[in-house]
């Protein structure tokens, strides 16, 4: 079960963001942010017919993040909760997930907006979104149910290496 694993680098991500506290905490906090895709010119052929879609899915890597905790004070509540309740960068295996709306994709760099990602973030995969597959409406929420949510929330650095001590 403790099987070693590797990962590639499949590209970077690019944006206008340089540390946390500038940073939304999700995408859809985050509409009009613009930032790039620089895809490995070996995976380029992999992107053939990508552009159809409205959104993407990114897989990265939470490179600055810290160490994990099993339990955290999550950006939208007061309450520590488990770290798989929530969805804090700290994480046994950092990876990260964005649906971000793809605009436009020249050779190996895609154009996108909706962006929530650090600038130099490693790039792991990309998949479409498809709104049949991705979106479930009647879905419960847990405890962010209650959970009082600021549309214009960034990242306050308490998941970062250089993060505040007094989150954890």
């Amino acid at each position: 079960m403790d099987k070693p694993m590797s990962l590639r680098c499949i590209g970077i991500i690019h944006s206008s963001f340089a540390g946390p506290a500038e940073t939304p905490i999700q995408a859809s906090t985050s509409a009009g942010a613009k930032g790039t895709v620089e895809l490995r010119d070996e995976y380029a052929p992999a992107l053939k017919d990508l552009e159809g879609f409205e959104r993407i899915w990114l897989l990265y890597w939470f490179d600055r993040a810290r160490a994990f905790k099993l339990k955290v004070k999550p950006y939208l509540d007061k309450a520590k909760r488990g770290l798989f309740a929530c969805r804090a960068p700290c994480r046994p295996n950092p990876i990260g997930m964005s649906p971000v709306r793809l605009i436009k994709i020249e050779g190996n760099i895609l154009h996108i907006e909706d962006v929530d990602i650090l600038d130099g973030t490693p790039l792991l995969d990309i998949k479409p979104y498809v709104p049949r597959f991705d979106c479930f409406q009647d879905a419960r929420s847990g405890w962010l149910e209650t959970a009082s949510i600021d549309n214009s929330i960034k990242a306050d650095g308490r998941f970062t290496r250089k993060g505040r001590k007094k989150e954890e």
